[in-house]
């Protein structure tokens, strides 16, 4: 994963790179990547435990994030694929429900999420539980975002 976001070790990353990486390594969290022609060109990882409970509760509801598809590569059923696939994984894991966060400012993939099932709403958010600062705690967002629930 490191290597995925350009650190050559744990000591050069940046503190979300190292809060990905050490849940990674505890087993709290799993990834999903989109090769082509050896080069990545899409991700989606998945947490299964966080602070907050309504994000990831470690038994009922993962927490989805960080889902990117290269814009040369998206438009062909990539990304489904990628989510579908990761969807999948989470019910066989056990989880009943799946989180992901989506901002009005970003109309695209309210629409996506909204057609992979992702339509009762949970909160308000303003800080993502996954990207952290220097001080290893959540970054606050500029502007609020809305945390989206999916039935597995």
């Amino acid at each position: 994963m490191l290597a995925l976001w350009g650190y050559p070790k744990l000591d050069a990353a940046s503190p979300t790179a190292r809060f990905f990486y050490q849940n990674l390594a505890a087993g709290s969290a799993v990834f999903w990547t989109l090769e082509h022609e050896g080069t990545l060109i899409g991700e989606l990882y998945a947490f299964f435990d966080l602070e907050d409970r309504d994000f990831a509760d470690g038994k009922t509801t993962a927490y989805l994030c960080a889902f990117r598809v290269k814009e040369g590569f998206r438009g062909r059923g990539l990304g489904s694929r990628l989510m579908e696939t990761a969807l999948a994984e989470l019910k066989a894991r056990g989880f009943r429900r799946a989180a992901i966060g989506v901002s009005e400012s970003e109309p695209w993939n309210l629409r996506l999420y909204r057609r992979f099932g992702f339509t009762e709403k949970g909160k308000d958010c303003r800080a993502d539980p996954c990207a952290m600062d220097e001080h290893m705690r959540p970054v606050v967002d500029p502007e609020p975002w809305a945390l989206l629930y999916k039935t597995l």
